[in-house]
């Protein structure tokens, strides 16, 4: 297989794992609106899919060894298809809430395995190669959150119709997952390449929990500001569609740091520096919104800190392990772990919200959960472990 193709492979599925979610938060307020719920209750629908990949990540690595990465990916991608593309029906709370659920599985069980996936294509180019996957990652959610708003109103002032589009992502990622599945699955035949061995979940490794833990609170910070960020903004006065174009600049800014992150921890190794520093132009910007800096200038450092800080996140768990199962494996428990523990940040917002009508404390909030993390940051430290256990 040419490697454009597994790299456009890559590319494509990526692009699904972030628009069933981040779609949602320019149209929050009309969500809510329309469909007659409170903050903590629409705070669910990107708290859902989160948790979602809390719960069924694991689950990638027994399909993994069933179907190869390749052939659990199209599950995967169907899975997301299918519950954003439903989202043109919704007429109840309960309906939406299962369209979220429905991609959230779908969402957590391609992550695990697209880090898998890297790891066996690519043992020697993971650094560029997270850096790719969690790009277009990025982009995908950068497209979703800028267009979501033009799309309501392209479609009649449909908010179903602009959540559902999305789908077309999975559509045109399945024929592509399709062939190289199939190829996989007659080169496992002929033995060309290896089956899938076992590797355990490494649930008796220090390291492996701390690195769950450091995933968690970033998770919890970067679904905060993916489900929140345009609400808060709109709180201070701002229009739906300003708010939507600062959360879209938040995504944009985001994408060097994302890009090329990965590659200077990569290449100079000095992981804390890289840790501490994003997570500090986090805590910058959030402390800006508080103190009503411009939210357009507050986007800057927020997209810088959470863009740098997401795929060192994807990339530790790979570093640590010598092969594509055991790369699985140790996904599979960071963001398994990680986004359980992730999914209680937009859920706490909400929940702070509703309590006292105001972003400003729920922020304060997030500021302390930032601090949190610098402190696991400087336990992860520098060094790391000898491979798999």
């Amino acid at each position: 297989m040419k490697l454009f193709y597994i790299v456009l492979a890559l590319i494509l599925a990526s692009l699904n794992l972030r628009p069933p979610i981040t779609s949602i938060s320019p149209l929050m307020s009309t969500v809510q609106n329309d469909l007659g719920i409170s903050g903590i209750t629409a705070s669910l629908l990107t708290t859902l899919p989160v948790l979602c990949m809390g719960i069924f990540a694991p689950f990638s690595v027994r399909l993994s060894r069933k179907w190869g990465n390749e052939g659990a990916i199209v599950l995967a991608l169907i899975l997301i298809g299918l519950g954003t593309g439903l989202r043109w029906f919704v007429g109840t709370t309960p309906l939406m809430m299962f369209t979220s659920f429905l991609s959230g599985i779908g969402i957590a069980l391609a992550g695990p395995l697209l880090s898998s996936f890297i790891k066996q294509y690519f043992p020697d180019r993971v650094a560029a190669m997270v850096g790719i996957y969690s790009t277009a990652m990025v982009m995908g959610a950068s497209i979703s959150v800028g267009l979501s708003v033009p799309l309501q109103h392209t479609l009649g002032g449909s908010w179903r119709g602009s959540l559902a589009v999305w789908a077309f992502l999975a559509a045109i990622a399945l024929p592509i997952w399709l062939r190289l599945a199939w190829s996989a699955r007659i080169d496992r035949q002929s033995g060309k390449i290896s089956s899938v061995l076992n590797s355990p979940l490494p649930v008796n490794n220090k390291r492996a929990w701390m690195l769950t833990l450091f995933f968690g609170l970033m998770a919890a910070i970067f679904y905060s500001l993916t489900a929140w960020l345009a609400p808060a903004i709109q709180s201070q006065g701002y229009s739906q569609e300003t708010a939507g174009n600062i959360q879209t600049l938040f995504t944009l800014i985001s994408l060097p740091s994302t890009l090329f992150i990965p590659m200077l921890v990569h290449r100079y190794q000095r992981r804390v520096f890289w840790l501490v520093g994003c997570a500090l132009l986090e805590l910058m910007g959030v402390l800006m919104l508080n103190i009503s800096v411009s939210p357009w200038l507050a986007a800057i450092p927020l997209g810088i800190g959470a863009g740098g800080l997401f795929p060192i996140a994807l990339m530790l768990p790979i570093d640590e392990t010598s092969n594509a199962q055991e790369a699985s494996s140790w996904s599979a428990m960071t963001q398994s772990g990680g986004y359980i523990l992730g999914a209680l940040g937009p859920l706490a917002i909400g929940w702070l919200h509703d309590a006292t009508g105001s972003f400003v404390q729920a922020f304060y909030g997030l500021a302390v959960i930032i601090v949190l993390q610098i402190i696991v940051q400087l336990t992860i430290g520098n060094k790391k472990s000898s491979p798999a256990s």
